[in-house]
């Protein structure tokens, strides 16, 4: 630092040279003489540095109480200044420059700071703030801002600025401890507003830890830096570069705080003097903790009439959404509002900045501020609120002077960026940005798919145009996006039109699982982009059931599992394996209140089996031949104690893929009434239990005959048929309990309603069917209380039934029970008595037995099996409503519901003495008897 001179001249005589008298060459001193003035002059300035460091550091130091008005440190240097004359004389300083005239400067020891003063520049406001006199206009307006405000009182409470600062915070300002650390961000680029930020920092009650003035790619960067260099405080830094990082630049700064909080600013914000301690206060408060706090913010659009979303820019419409406060209308915002975004200025913790950079933007050149605040909600459940202000009190505004917005035309009201904008918002509600809209109008659908790839759209092609072509059903597709299946992919592969990609009308989503997981070998980003986006789409739309292909990948299939799982509107997610896609179109007629039970249900098989190991061999083929729509559906297999070894190792070697496998073998020999009624006992409500012997056969579409009615009739809250205690897999073709057993036929008996409509029937079915578990345990009760060895001590004798005579039956019990109690079991009714269980009629226990009298034809039994989509011959293609099936009695007669209970009430043959008019009623839980009630 200093002088250029000549390397070979000697220090001693360059200094004396240069404080020669008047500047003339000095004649030979001796040495002593020299060297006093050299010694005398350098202490004179070691003195001077000394006494101006002195002041600086005293005045600087962190016990100055920086709340005083305007700290000014530049008479240090007019000090300093003044000094040097005393301690070097002017005429040396003359001679010094004369001296340094060629040579190279380099920065002064002493340098003249210019005072804010002397370098501060000001816009000038020459207009008044914009008011509207569109009537119309403040009407939409005021009523819309009206309703949001209601709801966010109804739902989470809103605060004036009195109460916010009555709340109990983390941070105390009168506590050194707990006074926060506060970052704050100053964005320049042209507006000359830096002085008037500055200046209302220097005096905030909250005194900041630091403030960053940032210029990147300004044409008035050398202006700005003078003007920080000239408030000559540490505390505030000049950070530029010649490239313009555009709105995302202060947030990348951001990153780099130690401080505890954030405050970030546009140049065209002057905010109180009080927005600091406020600004602090609130955001240490337990409800606001999480949140982004400003002072501007915006509400998007909402939906039309005609189901599309307009511009949020688009003039007289209430749909477009609100700017907040809005002067033009003259909203102010009195109490904390949330909203969708947040403008122009941002107060958060440092902790949640790093949320803006977890997907890549739609782009760099604008949107900043609507992804902020859609990446907290979806990452961190954090929202954005608009601070209240005191109308009265200035200095707790934080845009004290709204005029400055209009000072140098902002960037949003150019028609391309407009476009742009409407495209980040629609990307952000399409991917689940949980708007004020979607919280205020919470909608409801059907099913919402989802497909990872564009075969799984092709796949789940069939059961997605059957929903939206079924009159009263919404159901929409989600895909991940480019890389995996863009929107554009999907709607070719549906034959959709491409215009559905750019509508704002909800159909598809595209989730751009690519801006989270960019180039990546992990499945943590993929991972995490659909569970967020789901997340939020689900809470959203609220689907009854979210549809898959049950091949899915397996992450995305966790994913899909915790969205589903984190919100509590009971979505049922549902795994469908790709060949029972177009064998489940039924699911679409289920009623919109059933279809979240699709997975409450547990339907477990039961195999009664001993001997008949060809017989057994043939029910498990066709049981592993069924369609099981991805449900975990246990087996079991109920042997007595003489079972063959063949039979043995059958059981024991078959692999069942649809859940989980359970041997079970009596010790002593039971004989079948035990083997049967003993091979199930429901463990919960929902645990139904299908009984099969091994010479019974399935058909492939059994299952969803069973999950369909149950679907239909016992999980639907509308319907209500308390009678129903189990589900036929097989169409009788005799009136087996009438002596003579004459031929049946329900496609005939039905054809004035339907000839293929279900109906309910009085008789249980022993060939095939599922039993419902409140009423099983109300049968073991029954029959522990009526079993007897002997038929003919049994006290129900129903008239002209062949069953009374019938020895060591369970079915007999059953029979017993339902027809005292009047209930009913829904029966299938196609052509040719085509069932869902078949039974071959080979010996056994019954069969062919010694002590059997009664003889069986083959061809009265044994039916044909469904081999296609039953839902064919249904009447209209779907199930019938349950006041429109039919119901017979225990002889195939028509009788009603209510005829059934008075037929069986009339015995008084019950376990309770009841009256005629009345039924024995039980305690559901044990199946125990508790009283008599009229019905």
């Amino acid at each position: 630092m200093g002088l250029a001179r000549n390397p070979n001249t000697r220090s001693s005589d360059y200094l004396d040279g240069m404080l020669g008298d008047n500047g003339t060459k000095s004649k030979f001193r001796s040495p002593k003489s020299t060297s006093a003035r050299i010694v005398t002059l350098l202490t004179c300035l070691q003195f001077a540095f000394a006494v101006y460091a002195t002041f600086l550091l005293y005045y600087m130091s962190p016990s100055i109480d920086l709340r005083t008005p305007k700290p000014d440190f530049t008479w240090a240097s007019r000090i300093a200044q003044q000094w040097k004359h005393y301690i070097i004389p002017p005429h040396v300083v003359t001679h010094l420059q004369e001296a340094t005239s060629n040579a190279i400067l380099e920065p002064q020891l002493f340098p003249v700071l210019s005072t804010p003063t002397e370098v501060c520049e000001h816009e000038k406001i020459e207009f008044e703030q914009k008011k509207s006199n569109d009537a119309l206009m403040i009407k939409i307006k005021r009523e819309l801002y009206d309703e949001v405000l209601k709801f966010q009182s109804q739902n989470t409470g809103t605060e004036s600025l009195t109460e916010l600062m009555a709340m109990k915070s983390k941070w105390d300002m009168s506590t050194p401890l707990k006074t926060p650390k506060v970052t704050v961000i100053l964005n320049h680029f042209k507006r000359k507003t830096l002085c008037s930020q500055l200046d209302t920092l220097l005096h905030q009650t909250l005194p900041f830890h630091h403030v960053w003035v940032l210029s990147f790619g300004s044409p008035n960067e050398l202006g700005l830096k003078r003007i920080v260099e000239s408030y000559n405080d540490t505390r505030i830094s000049f950070i530029s570069s010649s490239y313009d990082f555009k709105y995302y630049g202060r947030f990348q700064m951001a990153l780099q705080t130690e401080a505890d909080l954030v405050y970030i600013l546009d140049d065209d914000m002057i905010p109180g003097t009080k927005m600091l301690q406020i600004l602090s206060h609130v955001a240490g408060t337990e409800k606001y903790k999480n949140s982004v706090l400003g002072s501007i913010g915006r509400i998007l659009p909402f939906r039309q009439k005609d189901f599309t979303f307009p511009s949020y820019r688009k003039f007289r419409s209430k749909e477009a959404g609100l700017y907040l406060p809005d002067p033009a209308y003259d909203i102010t915002v009195d109490k904390i509002v949330q909203v969708d975004f947040l403008s122009s200025s941002w107060f958060l913790s440092a902790e949640l900045i790093k949320t803006l950079f977890i997907e890549t933007p739609m782009t760099f050149m604008t949107g900043e501020d609507l992804h902020l605040s859609y990446q907290l909600q979806k990452y961190r459940n954090a929202g954005s609120f608009v601070l209240p202000v005191d109308p009265k009190d200035k200095e707790t505004w934080g845009d004290s002077e709204h005029r400055l917005a209009y000072v140098s035309e902002t960037t949003v009201i150019f028609k391309d960026v407009v476009q742009v904008r409407d495209d980040q918002w629609w990307r952000a509600l399409s991917n689940g940005y949980i708007t004020q809209w979607a919280a205020m109008y919470p909608q409801k659908i059907d099913a919402l798919f989802y497909a990872h790839s564009v075969d799984e759209v092709k796949a789940l092609a069939p059961l997605l145009e059957k929903f939206r072509s079924t009159v009263g059903k919404k159901a929409y597709i989600v895909v991940p996006g480019a890389g995996f299946c863009s929107c554009e992919e999907a709607t070719a592969a549906l034959h959709w039109p491409k215009t559905v990609c750019r509508e704002r009308r909800f159909k598809i989503f595209d989730l751009g699982v690519g801006a989270v997981s960019g180039i990546s070998n992990s499945e943590v980003p993929v991972v995490q982009g659909v569970f967020a986006s789901m997340k939020g789409l689900i809470k959203v739309h609220n689907p009854n059931v979210v549809i898959t292909v049950d091949d899915i990948d397996l992450n995305v299939r966790k994913a899909l599992k915790m969205a589903t799982e984190s919100n509590s509107n009971g979505s049922a997610l549902v795994h469908l394996p790709r060949a029972s896609i177009t064998k489940v179109l039924w699911m679409a007629d289920i009623r919109s209140t059933a279809l979240p039970n699709w997975n409450k249900m547990r339907i477990s098989v039961n195999i009664i089996t001993q001997t008949r190991v060809n017989s057994l061999m043939r029910l498990l083929k066709s049981l592993k031949d069924a369609y099981y729509l991805g449900d975990d559906v246990p087996i079991s297999f109920n042997m007595d104690s003489r079972v063959d070894n063949a039979t043995l190792k059958l059981v024991k070697n078959f692999d069942w893929p649809h859940g989980t496998k359970t041997l079970r073998r009596r010790i002593i020999q039971g004989g079948l009434i035990r083997a049967v009624s003993e091979s199930w006992y429901p463990s919960s409500d929902d645990d139904f239990g299908l009984l099969l012997e091994d010479d019974i056969e399935v058909s492939p579409y059994y299952y969803l005959w069973v999950k369909y009615a149950l679907l239909a009739y016992h999980y639907d809250p509308q319907v209500s048929l308390p009678e129903l205690s189990s589900i036929s897999l097989y169409t009788p073709r005799l009136v087996e309990v009438v002596k003579e057993r004459p031929k049946w036929n329900a496609t005939e008996y039905f054809k004035h309603i339907h000839p293929n409509t279900p109906y309910l029937h009085q008789l249980p079915c022993s060939w095939g069917a599922v039993f419902f578990p409140k009423q099983w345990r109300e049968f073991y009760v029954y029959m522990n209380m009526r079993f007897t060895e002997d038929a003919k001590q049994n006290p129900v004798q129903i008239p002209k039934s062949r069953t009374n005579g019938w020895q060591a039956s369970w079915k007999k019990f059953l029979i017993d029970m339902m027809y005292l109690r009047g209930y009913v079991s829904l029966y299938p009714n196609f052509p040719n008595q085509m069932s869902f269980s078949t039974n071959h009629m080979e010996p056994g226990a019954h069969i062919s037995a010694k002590d059997n009298v009664v003889r069986h034809n083959k061809t009265d039994f044994e039916v044909p099996l469904l081999k296609d989509d039953f839902r064919n011959y249904l009447p209209n293609g779907k199930m019938p409503s349950a006041s429109k099936l039919p119901s017979l009695n225990l002889f195939n007669q028509a009788v009603s519901l209510k005829g059934l209970k008075s037929a069986g009430s009339k015995l008084r043959q019950d376990v309770l003495n009841c009256t005629v008019t009345e039924v024995v009623m039980v305690d559901h839980e044990t199946g125990l008897p508790t009283h008599c009630a009229t019905f």
